[in-house]
């Protein structure tokens, strides 16, 4: 019997879900065909690379000598998909991903329109929803990766920065801030705010960004809490309050004099963008040629 890549996958996942049961889900297998796999490498071997008890599963001496080649090998897998992505003139399948809200809303869907052009064979789906939410469908494998508006420690997923953004402060039309000649971050605060909720990436952004200047976030005078940046855009629109979202959404209404964004003297509220999946899991061809266009490609060209 020769070793193979398919079964060193399956004993990473296996070691890194410390379970059967939780690795087979992964992969789309049933439990007997990954404990076949596993069976077949330790014969190869020719010892144990886990020690299985009722409560749990360890790696044995040889296992933990042979994750980090096996590791090595799924990064190899991933970098050659990577390389030869360029070379796939006549790309199919189909491009499962997750935004979160600004980024779903108001920046994906002019990233998705030149790539649909370029690969008009791959059928693109995609969920917007909050960025705790999303990672709960990654987790699931209900998604095979997603765009996310703030970093994020997950000791499971892999995550990479695909661009940059910034926050920006908006008010409506005749808002007495739009009076004052140099506006500093104490001055903004004293008003009402209309914000996205907890465990979203913009909300997470802003918080550590007023944190990282000296301010509580929990002495903000927040109004109201939506779920989407176009509620926001239509209360700060309707005098509701103020708020911080991505410059990148608001083009449209500040160009139609809708609402300002005003820029907050000596304090930037700039953040990147991340790519998010499971370290375990190998994305489909489709998945790897999305991130390579947004990590190659001006993106701002179609902002």
């Amino acid at each position: 019997m020769a070793l193979n890549f398919h079964q060193l996958h399956i004993f990473h996942t296996v070691a890194e879900r410390a379970s059967f049961s939780a690795a087979a889900q992964t992969l789309y297998m049933t439990q007997p065909a990954v404990t076949m796999q596993i069976q077949s490498l330790e014969e190869y071997f020719g010892t144990k690379l886990f020690m299985r008890s009722t409560k749990k599963i360890e790696l044995t001496e040889a296992g933990k000598v042979l994750l980090p080649f096996a590791k090595k090998s799924i990064d190899l897998i991933r970098d050659t998909d990577m390389v030869m992505s360029s070379f796939t003139e006549q790309l199919k399948g189909r491009l499962l991903l997750g935004a979160s809200l600004t980024i779903g809303e108001s920046i994906l869907p002019r990233w998705l329109g030149p790539f649909g052009k370029e690969f008009p064979d791959v059928g693109i789906s995609m969920k917007v929803m909050n960025t705790t939410h999303l990672i709960e469908e990654i987790e699931n494998h209900q998604l095979n990766f997603a765009i996310i508006e703030a970093p994020i420690e997950h000791p499971d997923m892999h995550i990479e920065a695909v661009m940059e953004d910034e926050l920006v402060l908006v008010v409506p039309s005749g808002h007495p801030l739009t009076h004052l000649e140099k506006l500093k971050l104490e001055d903004v605060l004293q008003y009402p705010f209309v914000l996205r909720e907890q465990g979203s990436g913009t909300r997470q952004v802003m918080e550590d960004k007023l944190i990282a200047n000296g301010f509580d976030p929990l002495q903000l005078k927040i109004v109201m809490e939506l779920g989407s940046t176009g509620a926001i855009k239509s209360a700060v629109e309707a005098g509701l309050g103020i708020s911080f979202l991505s410059i990148s959404s608001v083009k449209h209404e500040v160009a139609l004099g809708l609402i300002k964004t005003l820029p907050i003297e000596q304090v930037t509220f700039k953040r990147k963008f991340y790519s998010v999946y499971l370290k375990s899991s190998l994305l489909p061809i489709s998945a790897v040629t999305f991130l390579k266009f947004l990590r190659e490609r001006d993106l701002s060209q179609w902002l």
